[in-house]
């Protein structure tokens, strides 16, 4: 039984067909026709990490695909009052169809998937976001950006750093990434990276200095300098990333027909300035919708894998 829980576990062929799966659903959806991709199956929705885009995505998702969302917070099960990982899963994954979990440590939701006896999908690790690369890449779909794509990532080495890492050497694009000192990737995810990328010719570049990553992108992107749980680090990181805000400045240095991505939820005046995230150039909305569809393509996707399985 597959489980999407990092895209280090899919093939370029496999991505590519989930989104085109999801650009079907989106025309369909946009058209006003909802099919029963999912009909009467259950989504339980774990959420360790509270989240916008990721619950209102997933929960509207399963209920235009015809079936219908749980939202599980750890003060709602017996996960936040210490019961094991494992027992939660063989529970949870008894009653319902699908699982996404919403979560920290990636350890956590794989053991969660050793265990479950439904499909699990990754809304968020420490580690990785997989799901959010999907909407990322099938927006730069849509802007017609994926020939000769080149993506330049600036700022933290976190999750998405690690989820940009893994599409490119899958899909076979370049991809440069800017960290202030002490803040660059995870060296082993770098190291799977690499090695994908003997195989798919991606072109990967790691450095400190934005603008050189930037030089002649057809994407930048960014994320936030603080993320939940890194509060108390605020003030350091303010002073750490200095000098790595994505403003008119940056964006003017990427190629002619260069646009902004941006996870969400944005900072305006620390990682992104208020005139890039507003202006012509940046697709923020469209990629924060394309959540939704992208999403259901993954959910849609695996939910047909396992009805071939039984």
């Amino acid at each position: 039984m597959r489980h999407f829980l990092t895209l280090k576990d899919y093939t370029k062929e496999e991505i590519l067909e989930i989104l085109q799966l999801a650009h079907k659903i989106k025309k369909e959806t946009k058209k006003g026709v909802f099919k029963d991709y999912m009909p009467k199956n259950t989504l339980g929705m774990i959420f360790e990490k509270s989240s916008t885009r990721t619950r209102v995505s997933f929960e509207v998702g399963i209920y235009q695909l015809g079936g219908v969302g749980l939202f599980l917070s750890s003060n709602d099960i017996q996960l936040g009052r210490g019961e094991p990982m494992s027992d939660t899963s063989r529970v949870v994954s008894s009653m319902v169809d699908m699982v996404m979990i919403r979560t920290f440590a990636q350890s956590k939701i794989e053991e969660f998937a050793k265990y479950s006896k439904v499909p699990v999908i990754n809304g968020l690790t420490t580690e990785y976001h997989p799901v959010q690369l999907m909407a990322d890449y099938m927006t730069i779909q849509e802007a017609g950006l994926d020939e000769n794509l080149v993506v330049a990532y600036i700022g933290d080495g976190n999750n998405l750093a690690h989820s940009w890492l893994m599409l490119a050497s899958k899909l076979g694009f370049e991809l440069r990434i800017a960290t202030p000192k002490g803040y660059e990737v995870d060296e082993n995810i770098l190291n799977d990276a690499l090695e994908f990328a003997k195989e798919s010719g991606a072109k990967i570049s790691i450095g400190n200095d934005p603008k050189e990553a930037c030089k002649d992108a057809t994407v930048i992107t960014t994320d936030t300098w603080v993320s939940m749980g890194q509060e108390e680090e605020k003030e350091q990181r303010l002073k750490d990333f200095d000098g790595y805000i994505v403003d008119d400045a940056m964006m003017n240095i990427g190629a002619s027909n260069a646009k902004f991505l941006h996870c969400l939820p944005a900072y305006r005046g620390y990682e992104v300035s208020e005139d890039v995230i507003e202006g012509q150039d940046s697709l923020v909305f469209e990629e924060a919708e394309n959540r939704l569809h992208a999403q259901k393509g993954v959910m849609v996707w695996l939910h047909n894998l396992r009805k071939k399985e039984q």
